[in-house]
């Protein structure tokens, strides 16, 4: 399988693994550029951005099985990436984030106490499409994509808690979360609710919503017509999330 990596000028000592799935309503496959991956990286992680789906296509639960080998190959420290003492942790973008939680999930119920953190970007979460916000994908194009996702990734016929995160009613002791979205993204109320649904499970969760007009959106393919002005303000965010993830199991090993 194939796989970009995205890692910064400046090596750090120890740095964070991410483990990234692009977006793209769960059809995309190939590499292209990762904005919020190059982000990420630009603070000292390194990132691995995998072609997840295309070894067996983008119907549940193929890419989730592909995303948990992955991550439980980079859980071994043997693939080369980082050092023992570096935080590994899942992420992605709209589908992607679907898959990232769900590999969240997973961990949890197959004690892989390996995964330090999950960061979720604007995650497809709900295949119902119901919440105020979703009303808005028509404005920058994105329903019929999200639409068509949803009917291609369940077309196996099951709507497993893996592939609809906001539907499982069991998420105590997941990874710590940072879940970010901005006040324009048709997906917010999807990342606040699940944002809810894990404090309310009694996880660690960091929450921010960009102000409007940053091209957030964009992320995922959605057409703004905005400049994009958010990677600063992401950056910082991730910065002080594996800051407070390193402090925190730093105390838990003494």
């Amino acid at each position: 399988m194939s796989a970009q990596i995205y890692q910064g000028a400046e090596p750090t000592k120890y740095p964070p693994v991410l483990l990234y799935f692009h977006g793209g309503a769960f059809m995309r496959t190939g590499l292209e550029e990762c904005p919020l991956a190059r982000c990420f990286a630009a603070t000292g992680a390194i990132v691995v951005v995998p072609d997840y789906n295309a070894p067996f296509g983008g119907v549940f639960p193929r890419p989730l099985e592909v995303g948990f080998s992955i991550f439980s190959t980079l859980a071994k420290k043997c693939a080369g990436f980082g050092d023992r003492k570096s935080l590994l942790i899942v992420g992605g973008e709209e589908s992607g984030a679907n898959i990232a939680a769900a590999v969240a999930l997973k961990a949890r119920d197959h004690f892989a106490s390996e995964l330090d953190g999950q960061v979720l970007a604007s995650p497809l979460l709900d295949p119902f499409m119901g919440s105020p916000s979703f009303r808005n994908s028509d404005d920058i194009g994105m329903r019929h994509r999200w639409e068509n996702g949803w009917v291609h990734y369940l077309s196996g016929g099951i709507c497993h808690p893996y592939a609809a995160p906001s539907m499982c009613s069991r998420l105590r002791d997941v990874a710590p979360a940072l879940l970010l979205t901005s006040d324009d993204d048709p997906l917010l109320d999807e990342a606040r609710g699940y944002a809810r649904q894990l404090r309310d499970a009694g996880v660690q969760v960091h929450q921010h919503a960009l102000p409007a007009g940053t091209g957030w959106p964009s992320i995922y393919g959605g057409d703004t017509g905005q400049a994009s002005s958010w990677q600063d303000v992401v950056g910082s965010h991730f910065l002080s999330f594996t800051r407070e993830l390193g402090t925190r199991y730093a105390r838990l090993e003494t």
